[in-house]
């Protein structure tokens, strides 16, 4: 595979990239109006890429976040998932924009009704707890409510096509059990054995291989200062990379999907030129149409709300933060809605993008004048020829991995991807190490380009936030065990 360092090609590349992932490495937290009400089923990032744990380099790795901005003390009740959703991971692995292949995610609640008895002897009433746990977590006895999974396999279109249930190669059943949230060290002694005692072998129908999957709560993985970014980029973007403290995301938890597939099962007629496959992938989050309020909710099943109706999508992630900087306001909702086969309907706002002429605004640099900017439909819509780009392909917003390409060990990956000579990185998939957000400033303003388009596209655009790699995992889930509540500083 070549080095996709010359200007021409890569600029295409990543200029489409850095329009889709704005500002911010967190990418879809709150990003549209609606997802504010339904914070369970907001989609915050989603990860694509060829596992480079030693051994796995024939999967590929799949993890798609929800839930943003976890303070790990929010307790009582922590950050459980919706169990009247259904979150869907999408491969489209023919090209066409429209799902080959999804992994549907469907959650319940478990209660065990912990009472204690309260009174003097002979007067005792039995009264139920208002915790989680009255005793050690990772003793189910002591656990007063929890959550279990299923993970089917849909072949076809998500709502009509073919579906199969995915079971636990260990045990044959068809659920899976979530871990709690990292309540704090009094009541997990050990939460990262906890946690790794949740993730389970998985026989996916259809493979010959068994896969990998967790769910659960994990630390959150970008640093950005959210704060200063969304108030007109109140920071130095000419400043050294970490130059801006450890971000305002330093002590956040999110709550991810992980799912490692054998890369056979997933690939299909998408390809380069060359004959490399080409994956595409992103995540839905579906609710019932209908939802009506319980005013009387009480236990035995009767719960707050009542839901029914079609399966209606109200969150969408593939490339990170399209709807956050790129989508109008006016349309956020409706992006959301929408699927890759529509997204025609949007390209404008590719074609004229407003990020780079507010950059022009609040700082003293020329943004690319080269309008319309229809050299960007390629890499933002159908993938970098040669790289991940298949031919034939539908245009259409999404991930795209070339799983061919070698994996670069975690020790020596560059956070820059591509555009730092790491082909086994973003926009090649995305792996948790990736820095969007200065590859994204620096090619919104041209260092790609061609330098009479872009004036001051030379200039070395950050966040002053940079990840440090130690903080992930080199192994299955990648990301780390997430904070603890307490003790909390």
């Amino acid at each position: 595979m070549n080095t996709l360092f010359k200007r021409s090609g890569l600029a295409l590349a990543v200029a489409g990239l850095c329009l889709t992932t704005g500002l911010t490495q967190a990418s879809s937290h709150r990003e549209a109006p609606f997802i504010t009400e339904v914070p369970k089923v907001d989609g915050t990032d989603f990860y694509m890429f060829r596992s480079y744990e030693t051994g796995r380099e024939a999967f590929v790795t799949l993890i798609a976040n929800y839930l943003p901005l976890q303070d790990a003390y929010g307790g009582p009740n922590y950050f459980d998932l919706d169990e009247d959703a259904v979150y869907e991971i999408h491969i489209d692995n023919s090209g066409n924009a429209q799902e080959d292949l999804t992994f549907r995610f469907q959650f319940s609640d478990i209660l065990n009704d912990i009472q204690l008895p309260v009174g003097p002897d002979g007067q005792q009433e039995m009264v139920s707890v208002p915790l989680k746990n009255i005793g050690d977590a990772s003793n189910g006895d002591n656990v007063q409510f929890s959550q279990e999974y299923t993970v089917s396999v849909i072949r076809g279109d998500r709502r009509t096509g073919t579906v199969q249930t995915a079971t636990n190669a260990s045990t044959g059943t068809d659920t899976f059990a979530k871990p709690l949230d990292n309540i704090g060290g009094k009541s997990f002694a050990d939460y990262e054995g906890y946690a790794n005692g949740h993730i389970f072998d998985i026989a996916i129908p259809g493979c010959g291989t068994n896969g990998q999957v967790f769910v659960g709560q994990r630390k959150e993985a970008f640093a950005v200062n959210l704060g200063e970014i969304f108030d007109l980029v109140n920071t130095n973007p000419l400043g050294p990379r970490n130059g801006e403290g450890p971000g305002d995301l330093a002590d956040k938890n999110v709550t991810s999907f992980a799912l490692e597939v054998p890369t056979a099962c997933l690939t299909g007629t998408a390809a380069t030129a060359s004959g490399d496959p080409v994956i595409g992938g992103w995540t839905t989050a579906s609710v019932r149409q209908a939802r009506v309020i319980n005013p009387a909710p009480t236990a035995n099943g009767k719960g707050a709300t009542v839901e029914g109706g079609a399966w209606t999508q109200v969150s969408r992630l593939g490339m990170p933060l399209v709807n956050e900087v790129v989508i109008g306001l006016k349309d956020k909702d409706g992006f959301n809605t929408s699927e890759p086969k529509d997204d025609g309907q949007f390209a404008t706002y590719v074609t004229h993008p407003t990020l780079p002429e507010l950059l022009e605004i609040l700082f003293p640099v020329e943004a690319p004048n080269n309008f319309p900017r229809n050299d960007l439909i390629t890499a933002f819509l159908t993938g970098v020829p040669d790289l991940n780009g298949p031919d034939g392909v539908t245009a259409s917003e999404m991930l795209r991995l070339n799983p061919a390409i070698a994996t670069t060990a975690a020790a020596i990956q560059n956070d820059l991807g591509v555009l730092g000579g790491d082909n086994a990185g973003f926009p090649n998939g995305r792996r948790p190490v990736d820095d969007t957000v200065d590859i994204s400033l620096r090619v919104a303003m041209g260092v790609l380009a061609d330098p009479a388009d872009a004036p001051d596209g030379d200039l070395k655009y950050t966040d002053g936030v940079q990840l440090d790699p130690t903080e992930l995992r080199e192994t299955f889930p990648y990301l780390a065990t997430p904070i603890a509540g307490s003790p909390n500083s």
